[in-house]
């Protein structure tokens, strides 16, 4: 008898300490001038907040962000009950979650995790076959022979490390990212494609080897300050990626194939940037079709770069951001659990349903579909543009 799918309650979606907890989103509203808002959560009820600022991208340059949220003065919209029950009907009803970000620059980082700098290699080796994936992770373990998760990048106990490798011909470009100076940093999502909390995210139709990677992502301004952090799922395309590493935007970017939600948390006295790197994030995956369930945890204080070496890396001399950008961490948790037969690993199915999860942060819910039978995206920055336009006309 198939496992029926856990009912999501308001506990498992919001922050543990809600009352503390100062967060902003995006929802969806329709009327006059149907088009996104920002929002916050006060006493249970979503509150418009949008007069302080058109984007979330020019909220979170407010130098007073937290007075204003603490306020939270706007109209009422509805609970946050209500929200969450109408972010996951389908099709979703207003108002509705949006991914918290606007026009923010989406980043990403790869292989911070000695976890997910394995899976690397072994797709880049298995040249995106997933059946030979248990014999080279079983090969590249006894080659490593070390924790990885120990290296300090760029150091010279890692330079060794590579000059060891190449000797015995086991060095890859995502061990120099792994465990080289420089981070690897990649565009995930263009502004306004994300998709927030109850919308389904998308897996090439080509790809047969893809599993989500669950990750925080910080919320940065245009001056390089993070302002807060919320969760995101970098859905990733193994076979892709796997067969060339020149496929990384065929693999990462396409449509509904990046979430962000429920909400940004703001950093402030109760949560800052040490909370998110002592955060454990969660994952579960419920499959529809069959009797699969995934669950797994792990901790980001196995990160190997910290995140604001990662935020620094990012945003610098050598590269601006003037609208603020949004910055994945890196997953920590790879599944590899076999689903549809012994040494095929995982890989999604249809209708699956990924939890993302930490106490400080809440839940990210999302369906699985398929990118090109997904609502297309077609709300973009001309969109959005047009929609302010109308919304200051009145």
């Amino acid at each position: 008898m198939k496992t029926p799918m856990q009912p999501l309650s308001l506990n498992d979606s919001l922050p543990d300490d809600l009352d503390n907890a100062l967060l902003v989103g995006r929802v969806w509203l329709d009327g006059t001038h149907p088009g996104p808002a920002l929002v916050t959560v006060k006493n249970g009820q979503v509150i418009d907040i949008t007069e302080f600022g058109p984007t979330m991208a020019d909220l979170l340059e407010r130098d007073d962000i937290l007075e204003v949220v603490r306020r939270g003065d706007g109209s009422n919209l509805c609970g946050i009950e209500a929200l969450l029950a109408n972010s996951q009907t389908s099709p979703p009803q207003a108002p509705y979650l949006l991914a918290p970000c606007d026009v923010q620059a989406v980043k990403a980082c790869g292989v911070t995790f000695a976890v997910s700098l394995l899976e690397r290699v072994i797709e880049e080796q298995a040249g995106g076959d997933p059946a030979r994936a248990v014999e080279l992770r079983n090969d590249l373990q006894a080659l490593i022979g070390t924790d990885l998760s120990k290296i300090a990048p760029g150091s010279e106990e890692a330079m060794s490390l590579k000059k060891a490798l190449q000797a015995r011909g086991g060095w890859s470009q995502y061990m120099e990212v792994g465990i080289g100076p420089d981070a690897e940093v990649f565009t995930k999502a263009q502004p306004l494609s994300s998709v927030g909390f109850g919308t389904p995210v998308g897996l090439h139709p080509s790809s047969k080897w893809n599993n989500p990677e669950p990750e925080i992502v910080l919320a940065v301004d245009s001056h390089g300050h993070v302002r807060g952090a919320t969760l995101g799922n970098d859905v990733n395309l193994r076979d892709v990626e796997g067969r060339s590493a020149l496929l990384l935007g065929k693999a990462k970017d396409n449509n509904a194939s990046c979430s962000i939600g429920p909400f940004i948390r703001l950093f402030d006295d109760h949560f800052d940037i040490d909370s998110v790197r002592n955060c454990q994030v969660s994952l579960r995956i419920e499959g529809e079709d069959d009797d699969f369930l995934l669950q797994g945890e792990s901790d980001m204080r196995e990160i190997s770069r910290d995140p604001l070496d990662l935020v620094s890396q990012t945003i610098g001399d050598h590269h601006q951001y003037p609208d603020g950008f949004m910055l994945f961490l890196g997953t920590m948790f790879s599944p590899i659990q076999d689903r549809d037969g012994v040494g095929q690993g995982f890989t999604h199915h249809l209708n699956d349903r990924v939890s993302i999860a930490t106490p400080a942060l809440g839940a990210l819910v999302n369906p699985v579909g398929r990118s090109d039978q997904l609502s297309p995206w077609t709300y973009g920055i001309r969109e959005l543009m047009r929609h302010l336009a109308r919304r200051n006309a009145g």
